[in-house]
């Protein structure tokens, strides 16, 4: 996050994540209360659109850390919001069965992800995925976020763990149907130790970064069982 606003509670309170939300799950709130040193565009943003999305950073119990997203990328702000608050919960998955509004599905974002959602043999089949990022936000508010040049960005549940092959294979599927829209394919893949981008694990590297709640951290096995969740 850009901005951070200071927690609603004691810091030596946040000690863990509600497993009912996920990291890039979408939220819908009823209510948004204001910190100090809110950023001014926060209010416009989440009268527009009252969706916020779980960022990975730990909380204190009955609280959930999340993400608001203004109209420009650089405005992105981090805070808590009670578990009261929330309305409705979408994760990435849920978002990958929506079809964004008839005049936005020419865009190459949604180009690309229509294409992946009707290849049932292809790379990603077998999988739990979905779109996050603008074009999840789309899908999700029906709010004009993604543009010409947005990336499709996509969380990749993985709970077992992906071969070094199996992930070159998916690498080189995804940056395939990338070329053919004209745009960037980003995934992460989500692993028992957070977030690791699948090109890192592609690349068989020593040691990848895995985006923890507790922050990110250099790791040889994000499925090795010493790791918890994110």
């Amino acid at each position: 996050m850009r901005v951070c606003a200071a927690p609603p509670f004691a810091i030596d309170h946040a000690l863990s994540c509600d497993a009912r939300w996920q990291p890039h799950d979408l939220l819908r709130l009823h209510r948004l209360l204001q910190s100090d040193g809110e950023p001014a565009w926060v209010r416009g943003a989440f009268e527009r659109a009252p969706y916020a999305v779980v960022r990975r950073a730990l909380a204190a119990d009955d609280f959930v850390a999340i993400g608001l997203r203004g109209t420009e990328r650089s405005q992105r702000y981090g805070t808590w919001v009670h578990r009261d608050d929330i309305e409705i919960a979408m994760p990435p998955q849920a978002l990958a069965r929506l079809s964004p509004l008839a005049a936005r599905n020419a865009l190459p974002a949604f180009a690309a992800l229509a294409a992946l959602q009707r290849d049932s043999a292809g790379a990603l089949a077998g999988f739990v995925w979905g779109p996050t990022g603008s074009t999840g936000f789309e899908l999700a508010t029906r709010t004009p976020t993604v543009t010409f040049s947005s990336d499709l960005d996509l969380l990749i549940r993985t709970p077992e763990k992906l071969s070094h092959h199996a992930a070159i294979r998916l690498l080189d599927y995804l940056q395939a149907a990338a070329q053919r829209a004209g745009i960037r394919v980003d995934a992460q893949l989500e692993t028992p130790a957070g977030g690791v981008a699948l090109a890192e694990w592609a690349a068989n590297k020593a040691r990848v970064m895995a985006r923890h709640a507790r922050g990110p951290q250099l790791i040889t096995d994000p499925w090795a069982p010493a790791h918890g969740n994110a």
